[in-house]
């Protein structure tokens, strides 16, 4: 498998639901959508599951803090995007959820981001950190019983974006803003 990091994202055309206020929206979103801001894409396997709804729900606590970032989140699984409001309208974990939820009915947009399980038409539990140019910074991508942490996905968009601003520098284990960063050099090799 070969590594889709710092790979710019391919061109893609969905439909979205997004509950931006009380009536919500359908919108399109494509590679284009993306400019000027950084995105979060969260695939998940499908709506009125079990994992999916707690994954989604936290989240959507954390949404707020992603949006001071200039990050956009895109949830993504292979339901429509009907679908994906009648689970709005339906679960109390998915109604607080404000970012767009996108439909990938045919799968293209899994396949691209390679999360696509074939023989059962669901994208895994990926989650990709994509800069303000399209060009993916961060991925992960886990089985389809284990759950993410939205926590974690905060402390990975403050490190790509610290990175990008600071490129001489790096970001150690379990870095946080005001920690202190490396700079690598010959002077560091074998001291840590």
């Amino acid at each position: 498998m070969s590594s889709l990091i710092n790979t710019s994202i391919k061109p893609f055309n969905a439909k979205a639901y997004h509950a931006k206020d009380e009536y919500g929206e359908f919108i399109d979103i494509t590679e284009k959508s993306l400019n000027g801001h950084w995105s979060a894409f969260v695939f998940y396997p499908a709506d009125f599951t079990f994992v999916c709804p707690t994954e989604l729900s936290d989240l959507a606590d954390h949404y707020e803090e992603l949006k001071k970032l200039n990050v956009e989140v895109y949830a993504i699984s292979t339901d429509t995007h009907f679908s994906h409001k009648a689970w709005h309208d339906s679960s109390e974990s998915i109604t607080k959820i404000k970012f767009p939820m996108v439909g990938d009915p045919t799968g293209a947009l899994s396949r691209n981001f390679e999360v696509m399980i074939e023989e059962e038409g669901l994208a895994l539990r990926g989650t990709f950190i994509i800069n303000s140019q399209g060009v993916i910074k961060t991925m992960e991508v886990n089985d389809l019983g284990i759950g993410r942490s939205a926590a974690d996905l905060v402390r990975k968009v403050q490190a790509a974006q610290y990175i990008e601003a600071n490129p001489n520098e790096v970001c150690p284990a379990s870095w946080k803003p005001g920690a202190e960063t490396l700079e690598p050099s010959l002077d560091l090799v074998g001291k840590i």
